[in-house]
């Protein structure tokens, strides 16, 4: 699998897990899986993705954190 294509995959997992597990975040995220794909233009690139993928895991830890759900290490 090309890295572009496994970062998107990695993105949507992240997203679905997001929405069904924390659909009180998922509502700030602003996203939409489905559409995903249809923004891939001539600016996305891997690393560009790949910076997308790290911030939306941040996002996610963060949230986990302030809501007592794992503690900071």
């Amino acid at each position: 699998m090309k890295p572009l294509t496994k970062t998107l995959s990695k993105i949507s997992h992240l997203i679905r897990y997001i929405e069904t597990d924390y659909p009180e975040l998922y509502q700030h995220l602003d996203e939409n899986p489905v559409t995903l794909s249809s923004h891939m233009g001539a600016q996305m690139d891997t690393d560009s993705m790949q910076n997308y993928l790290e911030t939306l895991k941040s996002i996610l830890h963060n949230y986990k954190l302030e809501k007592g759900i794992i503690a900071a290490s």
